[in-house]
């Protein structure tokens, strides 16, 4: 597809990122775009991924011109090249200028004289030609031979880049990275590149110039392969069969001889230990977590005396009576170096960590700023760091921001070399943090710190690789406070006692409705309607999307979250002359609507899972194409981020992790087939704060409830915790 295109000379950078984003300026001589032809011999502002720009150098942009409401008319560039340049006169001033050593006006007429208006090209191809210029001295002809080639080196580079198949983009990335040297690390080994670009990136590119599987590649897919299945399986190490089942279907490659795995294992990109296979970094994750804990477990506890008479004027004055269970596990902090608290929904895990952060306080007999200083609430979520502030009335955090996470180095500025002065150190929703997470967390703590753990083990797993919770339990070397009271209890609340037969798998009277709870049985063809029904009427007691969480276990089908999202945005948030929509694929983004964001990125300071609603859509604009309300935080995106969204009037399970809604409803059904397990049900149920609606099959649910169908994890984290 042909491109427009204007032509110019670059006159100022404006802005540009370690990536290659820039943002200049160019006088425009030329261009094919009539939009563009008001803009002729005067200066336009544009926008792009560029390698090196010179300043008075002639270029050619491809792109379009666009508006933006802040910085007025702006040109989107998707490709450019470099203009030599024509005409002896302007090749004269070329080799004049600052970017050609060795080079006067004297020199530079003799060469355009006697090489002609090729001259540049004559050069580059072949130094031996300035032998003809009379005068000059071997020095000189190197220096303008090095001078010229350095100035079309840059332009070559992303020619060639762009002709093995990497995008303007991508080929921006890797010479801002390695500058011309990126032709020869492709050339050795393409596959290096993978923390930069995608692997199946990489690989097509790989087939399409040697056409043939090397070593290189078999050791490149075999690493991959490794990756894939730590992704999708959670595990934090493969079993050899299962790496060649996988290695022949993703790749279909099949190798008998183990040299792969042991130049691997020799390079310390992997380990093989007791016939595990681990990736270098979950295996040092693993070892490092269990070191470290060891180390805070085992230093000197300071011995506190009449910690009952603090205990007593905590209660005191915070008019509160603690039970013998609570009073244990506000204590253990202060008798134990990590404790781990873990129970269901209403079991008042927030109410001892209130009480342990008053506790401490007391004990210590500190004032308010040094308190702030010594302690830290952390969560893995967004959405959990907020309800954790809102239920202690104490400040929170991400762990990714309490870790000073940067995104451009994918690095944390908290770490070993960096630790944090926090001295205790609070953790809810404990169940959905990795192992590398957990890892990079205990190196950025001091070893004399509190460590607290708040979890529930039975909900599900971290998304990321690893069962650290669980395999810090199954150790026993730590001391674990097990919550089973159910205190949000009385006669008209149903959901905490549901949650405890769910885990139980023992239901009782599931299907009998409620003050807080509702079985409607339905047909499969029913369930879009019932819903329909439900959220009808509750629009009609006034609430809104925001109020109403609808929770479904997959994405696909005609129950799945997709095609419900659909259906609830003409419900909630429906077509209107007075909305501004866009759409992208078949998916329309409208003013209003309920979103769900699917990306960590803390200079915008968001969260995967966190919810918002559309503010504005403005289809001129490229930086805030759609923006988001994320609590009060405003959040541009631009057109091509628009794949870290999407609509969550339904959302995953999954993605309810570390969230309570006050209404939730869940459709139930056989279609959703293995998704439909215990722990997926029990993390479900425990999302509801005021009421809970399950919609459709009951025996489907039942049978849910009684399957304990999850993979299960392979990791290693006991064992080193326990043995070595």
């Amino acid at each position: 597809m042909l491109m427009s295109y204007i032509k110019g000379t670059f006159k100022q950078t404006i802005f540009k990122s370690d990536a290659g984003y820039t943002v200049g300026v160019l006088k425009v001589k030329e261009t094919d775009d009539l939009e563009m032809e008001t803009f002729v011999k005067k200066s336009i502002t544009f926008t792009g991924y560029f390698s090196e720009l010179t300043l008075e150098d002639d270029y050619i942009l491809y792109g379009s011109l666009t508006y933006h409401d802040r910085y007025g008319y702006q040109y989107n560039v998707i490709n450019y090249e470099k203009l030599m340049p024509e005409g002896k006169d302007a090749i004269i001033e070329f080799l004049t200028s600052p970017l050609i050593k060795g080079c006067g006006e004297k020199t530079a007429t003799k060469i355009v004289n006697i090489l002609g208006e090729k001259a540049l090209v004559e050069i580059k191809n072949n130094p031996n030609s300035l032998d003809l210029i009379p005068n000059l001295s071997q020095t000189k002809k190197m220096s303008i031979y090095n001078s010229i080639l350095k100035y079309y080196e840059s332009n070559e580079t992303i020619i060639k880049l762009k002709e093995y198949g990497f995008s303007i983009k991508d080929s921006m990335k890797l010479i801002s990275i390695y500058g011309s040297t990126i032709l020869s690390i492709i050339k050795n080994n393409i596959y290096s590149l993978t923390d930069i670009i995608e692997f199946k990136v990489l690989d097509k590119i790989y087939l399409n110039i040697y056409k043939e599987t090397t070593d290189i590649r078999i050791l490149a897919c075999i690493i991959e392969t490794m990756k894939r299945i730590t992704f999708i399986k959670g595990d934090t190490y493969s079993l050899k069969d299962e790496i060649l089942y996988n290695l022949y279907k993703e790749f279909n490659i099949s190798i008998t001889d183990d040299k792969y795995f042991y130049s691997l294992e020799h390079d310390s990109l992997i380990y093989i230990k007791d016939n595990k296979y681990y990736l270098k970094e979950y295996y040092e994750a693993e070892v490092n977590i269990a070191r470290n804990l060891k180390i805070i477990n085992n230093k000197e506890i300071k011995n506190i005396k009449t910690l009952d008479k603090y205990l007593e004027k905590v209660e005191k004055s915070n008019d509160i009576s603690y039970n013998e269970e609570q009073k244990e596990a506000i204590k253990a902090i202060f008798l134990n170096n990590i404790v781990i608290i873990t129970g269901g929904p209403g079991t008042g895990k927030t109410t001892i960590v209130k009480g342990i952060l008053n506790m401490y306080k007391s004990v210590y007999n500190l004032s308010n700023d040094v308190f702030k200083n010594k302690v830290a609430l952390l969560a893995p979520t967004g959405r959990a760091s907020k309800r954790l502030a809102e239920t202690t009335n104490f400040k929170s955090s991400t762990i990714h921001r309490f870790l000073k996470w940067n995104k451009e180095s994918s690095s944390f500025g908290i770490n070993e070399y960096n630790k944090a002065n926090e001295e205790l150190i609070i953790i809810d929703e404990t169940s959905m943090i990795d192992t590398l997470l957990f890892d990079s967390l205990l190196k950025g703590l001091n070893k004399n710190v509190l460590l607290v753990l708040v979890g529930d083990e039975f909900q599900l797993p971290s998304v990321s690789p690893g069962l650290v919770l669980n395999d810090l339990l199954i150790s026993e070397k730590f001391k674990h406070i097990k919550l089973n009271y159910i205190y949000r209890q009385s006669k008209y609340s149903y959901i905490p006692l549901l949650a405890k037969e769910i885990k139980e798998h023992k239901l009782v009277d599931f299907t009998n409705k409620k003050d807080d709870y509702n079985f409607i049985e339905c047909n499969i063809r029913d369930i879009k309607n019932v819903i329909t029904n439900i959220i009808s009427k509750a629009i009609d007691k006034g609430l809104t999307e925001n109020d109403i969480q609808v929770l479904i276990p997959m994405y696909k089908g005609e129950i799945g979250i997709d095609n419900i999202n659909v259906h609830l945005q003409n419900i909630f948030n429906p077509y209107s002359d007075s909305k501004k929509e866009v759409r992208i694929g078949s998916v329309i983004y409208r003013e209003n609507d309920k979103v769900l964001n699917l990306v960590n990125d803390i200079d915008k300071g968001i969260y995967n899972g966190d919810i918002g609603n559309i503010y504005d859509i403005d289809i001129e604009s490229k930086n805030d194409y759609i923006r988001v309300n994320f609590d009060n935080n405003i959040v541009s995106f631009k057109k091509d981020e628009l794949n870290t969204i999407k609509h969550a009037y339904a959302i995953s399970i999954h993605k309810s992790q570390g969230s309570e809604f006050n209404h939730v409803i869940m459709p139930i059904s056989k279609v959703y087939n293995k998704m439909l397990y215990n722990k997926l049900i029990y993390t479900a149920i425990s999302r509801a704060k005021k009421t809970l609606t399950i919609v459709g099959n009951s025996v489907a649910f039942y049978e849910s409830v009684i399957n304990d169908y999850s993979i299960d994890r392979k990791t290693t984290l006991k064992d080193f915790i326990m043995y070595k």
